[in-house]
């Protein structure tokens, strides 16, 4: 992480919870005067108090770090609003199903915004027998590839991880409408509906 929490944040927090200092403090187990001098740039929590703090404050680390809360509006669970995250350090690709906040390699990342699939990334989709045989023409370099893909539905994803040097093509059940998504390491997150 190259940020840590700030006054402003702890501020706002405290407030939207509507709870006082005295009671903040009271919750981590120290002096209201801590919690002013934290509020008014004065000093900074000890970093033993980041978790209980953040717990005090019903926000996640990550969130009390950044400063950004995040609320999750996919209450009806509905698997097309799904997010995918991918790590530039280490290549995790990770998928949740609504907003949230992710940290992989101690950097914060943000969701991948999806474009529709260009010319360059064409993908092919055969019907055969109760699969989509689905393939993109791609090169598959170490320097140049195509990293997953995914076939989301309303109520299930599919997801096949590819690596360098293989093929992008993969065969994922046919369950109706929805879309498929396609990473490229140079050119980010795309998809197709079908």
């Amino acid at each position: 992480m190259n940020s840590y929490i700030t006054g402003t944040t702890i501020k706002k927090l405290r407030e939207a919870k509507g709870i006082t200092q005295l009671k903040l403090a009271d919750e981590i187990g120290i002096s209201s005067k801590a919690v002013s001098k934290w509020e008014t740039a004065k000093g900074l929590p000890d970093i033993t108090l980041v978790e209980p703090l953040a717990k005090a404050l019903g926000v996640s680390v990550m969130e009390l770090m950044s400063g950004d809360t995040v609320i999750n509006q996919n209450t009806s669970a509905n698997i097309l609003r799904s997010k995918f995250y991918a790590c530039p350090v280490c290549g995790n690709i990770i998928h949740t199903t609504g907003d949230a906040v992710i940290s992989c390699c101690g950097i914060a990342l943000p969701p991948l915004e999806a474009e529709e699939i260009d010319e360059a990334h064409e993908v092919t989709i055969e019907k055969v027998e109760d699969e989509h045989f689905i393939t993109v023409n791609h090169e598959m370099t170490k320097t140049h590839f195509i990293s997953f893909m995914a076939y989301l539905t309303s109520d299930r994803v599919q997801f096949v991880k590819f690596y360098p040097e293989g093929n992008a093509e993969t065969r994922f059940q046919l369950r109706g409408r929805g879309f498929v998504y396609i990473y490229c390491n140079k050119h980010g997150l795309m998809k197709k509906k079908i």
